[in-house]
């Protein structure tokens, strides 16, 4: 049996590698069309014009559903662990479940909600994807912690800590340099007055993002252990399977979005 079909370790490594590919495919595409400066855009502008919008929104999208599969699994990790060991708060654990379920919902948002569009709404799930998802990161670091010397090891639990320290930090200047950005166009000049506060969001809101995003790939290790059978809760069986029918549509309708793109006017 390979590694990435014990448990449910699949899940984590799949939402790393497509939530990454969202991001970098709807950026080469904009570029490609020059929507998007080289340097520097923002995350959700390398989304706000089609064709790559379709693309961005539909990665986006598929990219909660990972999300929220990988959360609630992790979720019933803990719990059989706290049950079993009585080393972790019940309390702390569904408050993770709730900020990392509230993220996702604020993924959903701006896939939904193009920047040039509804910005109003953007911003507000980009800051509802954000701010809980930093939360959940941390909690997710005192949780395993709290959990030693069972679950995770000490080396993974330094791991998260520092992920989650970064995103933190970063977090900060993403939001509040925000503030002070007054221009919305999707190119950029060095002199403009607001610019190094661009600058300085948009490099902190790409950190911030792929600090979450890899922050998922430690939970490899745990997930090799299945806490809750498929077959004896068909309900969670059935989720997944409406999942991978979802996760096929979507990379079909990907690559024909990616092929049409290039001829795009």
């Amino acid at each position: 049996m390979f590694w990435f079909q014990q448990g449910l370790c699949f899940l984590p490594v799949f939402l790393v590698v497509w939530s990454s590919s969202t991001f970098i495919v709807s950026y080469l595409i904009a570029l490609f069309r020059h929507d998007v400066d080289v340097i520097f855009p923002y995350i959700s502008d390398t989304g706000a014009n089609p064709p790559e919008s379709c693309i961005f929104g539909l990665m986006t999208f598929v990219s909660a559903c990972a999300g929220t599969l990988t959360i609630y699994a992790r979720y019933k990790f803990v719990e059989k662990l706290g049950g079993d060991t009585e080393v972790v708060n019940p309390g702390l654990n569904k408050t993770a479940l709730v900020l990392g379920m509230s993220s996702c919902l604020g993924m959903c948002i701006v896939a939904t909600f193009q920047e040039t569009t509804v910005t109003e709404v953007h911003d507000a799930g980009a800051l509802l994807f954000f701010v809980p998802g930093v939360c959940y990161i941390a909690l997710q670091s005192l949780l395993s912690y709290r959990a030693r010397p069972f679950g995770s090891s000490p080396a993974v639990c330094r791991a998260r800590s520092g992920i989650a320290a970064l995103a933190a930090v970063a977090l900060f200047p993403t939001v509040i340099c925000a503030f002070f950005v007054t221009q919305t166009t999707l190119h950029r000049d060095v002199g403009d007055e607001d610019y190094p506060f661009h600058v300085a969001s948009a490099v902190c809101e790409w950190i911030v993002a792929f600090s979450f995003i890899c922050f998922f790939l430690t939970y490899i290790d745990d997930f090799k252990v299945r806490v809750t059978p498929l077959g004896g809760n068909p309900p969670f069986q059935a989720l997944f399977f409406t999942f991978f029918l979802c996760t096929h549509f979507s990379i079909l309708s990907t690559l024909l979005f990616s092929c049409s793109c290039l001829r795009y006017e």
